[in-house]
């Protein structure tokens, strides 16, 4: 309305109202603008110069202030301002305009704001409202608020998983892709863990509650992004220096700007004066400078927390794209952390499905982690293995049990020295080959031959190759250290493509190991998953943790692999490139804006072409600058995964 009426002289149709008349008219609509929205800006100033320092709020302020003064002169005392008789002219269009056009930005930059969280908030909305918990030999249903530790939770099918748990009986398959980004169903039994929010899909169970409330693991992305979203990087606090420095010098060019008109400026002096002096101080906001860093690192963490990687703050967001070198622990980061068959070798005729159901018979009633591996792959070939009894287990040796009246062993030469079972020089060479490529053996015997070797080995996880390669093809420098043997290493470091392989290094071993390649001017990221490796973790320049590591390891880290994939190493580094590339260009432009604009804003094309840049242009064009650097951080929303 103020601008309409601003202009009524310019609209066809509208009646020519008298300007004693409508002077006020503006005044009162404009008041609650300028008071009341663009209070905020006011409030700004005024504590800010009282700190000695100057901001975006200054110029807002003493923009618009200077044309709503003038203008309230110019209505109630325009002999003040007058020059020849002739009224003066009023610009409570210029201050109205401005602000709406500020505060319409702002309300942009604030949904791009919003639309950075989706991915958690996506989580937020598909975490369970109840629970069904067992109490006193009852099921009752309660709200997720009121499940505490040690609770009995039984989960349905199509039920979402309350809060953070242990099985304790019961078999099913949950979609974890909410939490993980894995879209097939992982299958669950009695000791897995589950985690709240995921959704249950075939079968029931029962889990006893651990972690209820902000400590689940889904209360616990929340909180690390919002923290991450929340800190500033480094080259966010220099734009900040930079703007406290920009600020006053844009002032203080307005001043000057003002002074030259006012003295050698053509009639009325007075009103090219304030008309120039208002269009510099809007143009230069450096609204887009202070949004250039923010809104990138919120979208960068925001895409990270979808990918499945979590940055608990800006700063290492920042650093990533600096490393040079990256150390990764053995077990459990490389490797899956748990022992798989990885070869089967037969002898004498015998098929490897037999050896493997006789070995499972043998084994399926043992707690030995090789036992587990043996069984498990049984269970995952659909093997059926007999019925076996008698177990004898020999500490350090190997188990002796009977099957269908036949005696069944399966261990180390040990075992079969002591059963008096020949071993023969091929199946001796056989073992030495498995044990050079850093894998177990096990002797499978019946009666008194050897029928078949099995290896078991804590084996690469999928993708660990691939994603050390392109580690590699970043020009980035790959070290294993391990606290295992020499061999073991070396054959797990050669079948991934590393180089470097580090042995029988011990906790503090690890965390000197980054201090001596910082010492060399490395830039270190440490990758790992156990509390061995925390020292590392916080030693090194960005400290990367496994998410299904130890607690200690996650929380000596800056990052956080949800899925404990490597190749989000490879995304993580990728993402905190693209998010600097999009830093950097925000912060160009918002320079570049503000060079070309102050000298035009302060009239520099009049003398040649007659021509003045209005403060409402300006403004709308500080505004347009505002958004494009939000737009221009949105981009990062396209950002994809390599993996």
């Amino acid at each position: 309305v103020v601008l309409t009426l601003s202009m009524i002289e310019l609209i066809p149709g509208l009646p020519n109202i008298d300007r004693g008349i409508l002077n006020p008219v503006l005044f009162v609509l404009s008041a609650p603008v300028f008071f009341w929205a663009g209070a905020q800006f006011h409030i700004g100033f005024w504590r800010v110069t009282r700190s000695g320092g100057a901001d975006m709020n200054s110029l807002i302020s003493v923009g618009t202030g200077a044309a709503f003064i003038y203008s309230t002169v110019a209505t109630f005392a325009p002999q003040v301002l007058g020059s020849g008789g002739i009224a003066p002219s009023v610009y409570y269009d210029t201050a109205t305009v401005i602000i709406t056009l500020i505060l319409f930005g702002r309300n942009l930059e604030h949904r791009a704001k919003r639309g950075t969280g989706e991915a958690i908030r996506r989580l937020m909305d598909l975490g369970a409202k109840n629970a069904l918990i067992e109490r006193d030999g009852h099921e009752i249903t309660v709200s997720v608020e009121d499940v505490q530790v040690g609770d009995i939770v039984v989960v349905k099918p199509g039920q979402k998983v309350p809060v953070d748990g242990v099985i304790i009986s019961g078999f099913s398959a949950v979609d974890e892709s909410m939490v993980t980004g894995e879209s097939i169903p992982v299958a669950k039994a009695e000791g897995y863990k589950v985690v709240g929010a995921t959704i249950n899909t075939t079968g029931s169970f029962r889990f006893r509650a651990e972690r209820v409330g902000a400590d689940t693991m889904l209360a616990q992305i929340i909180k690390l992004v919002r923290a991450a979203q929340g800190s500033k990087a480094p080259i966010q606090r220099l734009a900040d220096r930079v703007a406290g420095v920009f600020v006053p010098i844009v002032i203080g060019v307005a001043l000057i700007t003002f002074a030259v008109w006012l003295v050698f400026g053509p009639e009325p002096k007075l009103v090219f004066s304030l008309f120039t002096f208002i269009t510099v101080l809007i143009i230069a906001c450096p609204c887009s400078l202070g949004l250039a860093t923010p809104t990138a690192v919120m979208v960068g963490t925001g895409k990270g927390a979808e990918l499945g990687i979590l940055i608990k703050n800006a700063e290492s967001l920042e650093r990533a794209h600096k490393l040079t070198t990256v150390v990764l622990d053995k077990t459990g980061t490389i490797t899956a952390g748990s022992p798989e068959v990885t070869d089967i070798i037969p002898l004498d005729g015998v098929s490897e499905e037999d050896i493997l159901a006789l070995a499972a018979a043998v084994e399926k009633d043992s707690e030995h982690p090789l036992a587990g591996a043996v069984v498990r792959a049984a269970e995952d070939k659909g093997i059926d293995f007999p019925e076996a009894l008698d177990f004898d287990s020999i500490t350090g040796e190997g188990i002796v049990a009977s099957s269908s009246g036949r005696r069944i062993a399966i261990g180390n030469t040990r075992l079969m020295t002591r059963l008096e079972i020949e071993i023969r020089d091929e199946i001796q060479r056989g073992i030495a080959d498995l044990e050079d490529a850093g894998k177990t053996s096990m002797i499978v015997a019946r009666e008194n031959e050897v029928i078949g070797i099995i290896a078991v080995a804590d084996a690469p996880k999928g993708g660990a190759a691939q994603a050390i390669q392109r580690l590699k093809t970043m020009d980035l420098k790959v070290v294993m250290v391990t606290g295992d043997n020499e061999r073991t290493a070396r054959a797990i470091a050669d079948s991934v493509g590393i180089e470097k392989a580090m042995a029988n290094i011990l906790p503090s071993g690890k965390a000197d190991v980054i201090k001596q390649l910082q010492r060399e001017g490395e830039i270190v990221a440490m990758v790992g998953d156990g509390i061995n490796d925390a020292p590392a973790l916080a030693q090194a320049d960005i400290g990367i943790a496994i998410g299904s590591g130890t607690d200690v390891a996650i929380e000596s880290s800056e990052i956080i692999l949800i899925k404990g994939d490597l190749g989000a190493v490879v995304d993580a580094i990728l993402l905190s490139s693209s998010t600097m590339r999009i830093i950097k260009q925000n912060l160009f432009w918002a320079f570049i804006y503000n060079s070309l604009g102050i000298p035009i804003a302060a009239g520099v094309m009049y003398p040649l072409l007659g021509w003045l840049l209005s403060p409402m242009i300006a403004a709308g064009a500080m505004a347009f600058s505002s958004v494009s650097v939000v737009g221009n951080s949105l981009r990062l929303k396209r950002f994809k995964a390599v993996n």
